[in-house]
This record gives C-alpha cells, structure tokens and sequence, in this order.
C-alpha cells in the first residue's frame, strides 16, 4: 500500500499544450509535445505513445496533466522531461487525462 505522504512526493500539474509534432524516430509511433506550466515552472516537453488518439494538430490549447518531478529521460535525441497522463480506452488507445474547467497552469493535482 502506498501512504499519503508518498503519494505527495509525486508532482503532477496542470499544463497547456503549445504544440505537438510527429516523432519518426520513435520505435513506436509518438508524438512530442511541449506544455507551458506556467510562469514558476515554465515549458517542459515529453514524449507520448498516443498517435492512436490524437494528431499533433489535436493538441494545441489543450489543458494536460503531467508529473513533472521524475527526472528527464532520453528518447533517442529527444529529451522527454515530464510524463503525460492518460488512460486506456477499451481498444487500448490512451486518452489523455485532463481538467474539465479552467484551473492556473502549474496548478498542482491533489
């Protein structure tokens, strides 16, 4: 079982997408995408397997979330520096989680 004060330690936040492109270097088909945090934590980028779901012109001003305190990770020659979060439809493909009103970006999941 997890405890609430470890539970804590994991970082997510509320993002705007600002654009997305296709990743062909990817050994599965993904998307880069860049989300602006807000002023205090700024723009980060990552790598999704959601080519399933969305296409880079589907994402743009679209509020995400992300846990943004795992440390960066490379792709390739990519560095993806947060995790976007999603859920599995029934066929597999993931949707990606998001607010469903207005919040500040940077705002913090709790």
């Amino acid at each position: 079982m997890l405890d609430f004060d470890t539970f804590l330690q994991v970082e997510m936040r509320v993002g705007k997408v600002l654009r997305a492109e296709m990743f062909p270097e990817a050994r599965k088909p993904a998307l880069k995408i860049w989300v602006d945090f807000g002023p205090e934590l700024g723009i980060k980028k990552t790598s999704a397997q959601i080519t399933d779901t969305y296409s880079p012109e589907d994402l743009p001003g679209r509020l995400v979330i992300g846990v943004i305190n795992f440390p960066p990770r490379q792709i390739g020659k990519f560095i993806s520096e947060f995790l976007v979060l999603g859920a599995a439809d029934v066929h597999g493909a993931i949707v990606l989680l998001t607010p469903d009103k207005d919040v500040p970006l940077g705002g913090r999941i709790h």
